[in-house]
This record gives C-alpha cells, structure tokens and sequence, in this order.
C-alpha cells in the first residue's frame, strides 16, 4: 500500500503565534518554523507560551530537521525550548540564523545545534524531502517560502508573506518560480491566513518611511520610537530620518541592541558613522538632537518603553517635551497591554503617536488580493489555510473557493489534527499529542495547568490559611486557631467574619471527634470543606483554603 504524505501543525492553528507545523513521510519527519506566542491576560507569571512536542519527543529519531521560514518570535521564539529535546540541524537563512543563535547562547545552546544557513533560491535534501527556499516579501528580511517536493507531490509552504513592490531591500517577490512551480504542479499551498479579513493589498514598507520623515522634520522634540526589534528594515529608516534631521540615536532594549548588532555585522543594516552614541551620552545633548529606539512595542512589561512609562528606567525620564511613536500594531491579545503604556505616557505629558493616529505601521502579512494572487500563481490542487485564528481560516477556506478550488479539497484543520496527502486526495485522519507549554522563565518544562489554576484561583478570590496548634497524644485543640488571609478580606474591617470563620474551624475539629476522625488530612479535609460552604454563603468568594496542622 502506498504511503502518505502527513501534515500537522502543533502551533498555529485557532490562534496567532507559536507556529510549528510537522510534515511526515515514511520513517522521515521535517519541521517548518518553531515559533513561541505571548500569553494571555490571565496566566499570572506567564512570559512564554510554546507547543507542545510530545509527538516529535516520542519520534525525535525521526526529525531529519527544522527549516525556518524567518526570524520573527512566532516562527522561532520556541527554539531554545524545543532544541533541548531534540538533537536535529537547523536550516534557515543568514539573518533567521543570526537571530536564532542569538537566542540559543542566551540558553547556554548555541554549542549544541547545528544551524546550516542557506539563500533564497537554495534548494537541499531533508531526508526523503527535497526543500526549496523562494524568497518573500515580510517585515523583516531574508524571508522565505519554503517548496516541499515529496514522493506524493510538491507542497509550498508560505511562511509569513506579504507582496511589496517597492521593498526596502532583497528586491520584489519572487513571481516567477512561484509560477513555474504552479505550472509543474502544486500538490497542496498552506497559506498566510493573518489579514484574510483585510481587502485589497498591504501597503509598501516605504510608506512608512516617508511618514516618519513627516515626524522628524521640524521637530524640536526628544523623539522615542519603539518597534519590534526583528523589524531591521524599520529600525533602517528610523536611523536615516535621525541622520538627515542631524540627531544622534541611542539604543535601549537588551534584543533591541542584540539585533542591531548582529544586523550590523552580518550586512543587513548600514549606520552611518557617529550616528549611534551610548546612552549615558544621550543625556548630555539637547533634546531636539536625540532619537531613542526602544523595544516594547507590545507593553512588555519588562521592556524598555514600559519601564519608561513608569518611571523606572534608569537613563530615561519621559517628560512633556517627548515624541513617542510607536511603530507597530498591537499582537491580538496584547491590546490592554499596549493601551495601558500609551495612557501612561500621556499621564507623563508625552505627546504620543500610535497606529490609530498616524500612518507608521504597515502589516507584514498578506491582504486578500495578495492571498489570492498566490493562489493564482500556484494553481494548488488542495488547500490548507494556517498562520491564523479559527474564523481567519474559515475565510481564507471561502476565498480559495472563489479561486475555483473545490470544497473537497480544502481543509480546515485545528492543532494536532492529522492531514493525509496522496496524489489525488485530502482527508483528515486522527490526531496526535498538541496543545501548550507555559513557561515562567525558572519552571524547567513548563507550568502544568494546575499551577496556572491555582494563580488564577488566587488572583479572583485570594487565599486564607488556617492554622490549627493541636496535641499529638489525643488531637485535642491546645489554642485558637490563627486566621491568616492575602487577597481576600482586610481583617481589621472585617473582625465579625473572622470571629465567625474560627468558629467554623472549631465546629469542624468537634465533628471529626464525633465522627473518629483522627488522622490529620481528615481533619484538615473537613475545615476546609466546612469553611469554603460557610465563606460561599457568606461572602459569595471561594477563596484558596490552606488548612496546616502543627503539632505539639
């Protein structure tokens, strides 16, 4: 019986972020992207969220290798999580591959991983899979597409893509092969699903460009602009705007230093000479001839721009004579965090300009007419929509349709779930081991979803521990029990509930003695059931409920 190509995503489906996506033939599995996503509001002490690889732990003798479509934290973030797990090379092009082993010395890695950098046009063998690596449009360079040609058939993989016509640098999308491709035969496209809900095309990264200069010029402003720090092609034009107008920029941001550093040295960004000071010199200039670029376009709370808005960054104090420009847009998910930033520097007075104001940020990703020129280029007979949330690749779904590709052919998967590909069909066929890690930065293989329970638990109803002093010869009670709460109730303005709950305590030690309860859990078990009853009634809270037993 012939095999059958095998495609499942662990990271990138009915959401955005943390893409990883398997392809598996025969004894062979490849990797596309490795990617990490930011966390929700909710999961307290949260800085990571990564897929989880269960199935490629399991069959790590099977990974051939990771091929990396660029170097954004959503298509690489999960490396140094995921590569302590596994022992395969990495394939990626000169700046994914910087950036990548910026990350892997940071976790002690960069020893470990083999990393083989390849150009767009590239192509190579992955165990039974031939790869080859098409250059794209993105927000940040050396983007790629990347060509599967498996025994069943070709299948493109696009990556993150946009089509610019007038791209800062690494020249237009590649039209052609994407064409000729389409006309040798595509088995299967997975496609961009981010802006499907968007019409028409994304602008040029120029117009970005020329906005910036527009706030640059005439200023007599301190100007601070924050940006993604992977952005080089922005980062690039912030620079010569501080250039033509005669402002030295300082760097602030520990990845944001990181990758202009690496940028330099590997080519992909050009300063010109006496441009870049230190910041500590910074402060020694008028303000109307410094630039700040910064991280924290996202309102990390770690970040930079964060620490500037509340005042705890060392060097940098935000005042009434400052321009913040913010040059992104809010990742879904981060807009509370990023409106929490922007209302605390007008607080301090700033005068801020954010992509609701301002034309200074343009997607990097596809907008419909892009996503269906790709289509029309490559002429796919199925179609998988990725890189996006549920009702994102519902819509991608229907615009493959209005390119004539058949119902039938089209599927919507979620995580985990197992796509099977032969020559002429598509079928979706079990499942295998998917969801998310939480990583708080110190918990080695992340925070099970106990833990993330129980913070939440904390935060909404807070924690009262009950501390019971109690004989170890007859279990009798020597003292009154002490009543120690966080988060719940101020105790000095709520001594009648106090009063009530040792009450309950009590009550409880004198039902386990009718009942011959006399080992401690029981005991335990008992007050808190009795006391969560009691505090429910009272209160309508249920708060965590830590019943301790010290003997005497």
């Amino acid at each position: 019986m012939a095999q059958k190509l095998k495609i499942m995503a662990l990271g990138g489906l009915d959401e955005i972020g943390k893409n990883l996506y398997v392809y598996e033939y025969g004894r062979d599995i490849l990797v596309v992207d490795c990617g990490m996503g930011f966390p929700d509001e909710d999961m307290y002490g949260i800085d990571v969220v990564i897929p989880d690889i269960s199935y490629l732990i399991e069959n790590r003798d099977r990974v051939r290798g990771i091929v990396l479509t660029h170097g954004h934290e959503d298509h690489i973030g999960g490396m140094p999580y995921v590569m302590q797990k596994l022992n395969c090379p990495v394939y990626a092009t000169r700046l994914t591959a910087g950036l990548v082993r910026l990350k892997l010395e940071e976790h002690g890695l960069a020893h470990k991983v083999k990393i083989v950098t390849h150009s767009a046009g590239d192509t190579f063998r992955v165990g039974v899979f031939q790869i080859e690596l098409i250059h794209v449009n993105h927000s940040i360079p050396d983007s790629v597409a990347v060509a599967i040609t498996t025994p069943v058939g070709t299948v493109i993989h696009t990556g993150d893509f946009k089509i610019d016509l007038t791209p800062i640098e690494g020249g237009v999308f590649d039209f052609t092969r994407f064409a000729e491709l389409g006309k040798e035969g595509v088995l299967a496209l997975l496609s961009d699903s981010t802006n499907v809900e968007r019409p028409g095309y994304s602008a040029s990264e120029h117009h970005v460009g020329e906005s910036m200069d527009a706030l640059f010029r005439g200023c007599d402003k301190r100007i601070i602009v924050t940006t993604f720090a992977s952005n080089v092609h922005r980062i690039q034009q912030i620079i010569d705007c501080a250039h033509k107008y005669k402002r030295k920029v300082g760097i602030t941001g520990r990845s944001m230093e990181n990758v202009i550093k690496m940028a330099v040295e590997e080519g992909y960004m050009r300063v010109p000479r006496g441009v870049l000071v230190e910041m500590n010199q910074l402060g020694s200039l008028p303000a109307a001839k410094t630039v700040i670029i910064t991280t924290g376009s996202q309102g990390e709370s770690m970040s930079a721009l964060y620490r500037m808005a509340f005042s705890e960054h060392r060097q940098v104090k935000i005042t009434a004579g400052d321009r913040v420009i913010i040059s992104a847009s809010a990742i879904p998910g981060n807009e509370r965090s990023v409106t929490k930033v922007i209302d605390e520097l007008f607080f301090k007075g700033a005068e801020v300009i954010y992509d609701r104001s301002m034309d200074i940020h343009v997607s990097g990703h596809a907008c419909q007419q892009e996503q269906m020129i790709m289509m029309a280029l490559t002429k796919p007979r199925f179609f998988i929509p990725v890189h996006g949330e549920h009702r994102m690749l519902c819509r991608h779904a229907e615009l493959a349709k209005e390119m004539d590709i058949p119902a039938e052919n089209i599927v919507v998967a979620s995580l985990g779930e197992v796509i099977e590909l032969t020559p002429r069909t598509i079928r979706k066929n079990g499942s295998v081991t998917s969801g998310r890690i939480l990583v708080d930065g110190t918990v080695e293989g992340g925070v099970e979803n106990v833990v993330l329970r129980d913070r939440q638990h904390l935060a909404q109803d807070g924690m009262i521990v009950v501390i019971m002093t109690m004989s170890t010869q007859d279990g009798s009670m020597i003292s009154d029990p002490e009543i120690i709460t966080r988060g719940f109730v101020y105790v000095k303005d709520n001594a009648r509930l106090m009063e009530e709950m040792r009450r309950v305590v009590f009550e409880s030690i004198e039902s386990c003695e009718r009942q011959r309860i006399t080992d401690w859990a029981g005991i335990k078990g008992k007050v808190k059931t009795n006391l969560t009853g009691y505090l429910y009634k009272a209160t309508r809270r249920s708060p965590m409920i830590l019943p301790v037993i010290m003997e005497v």
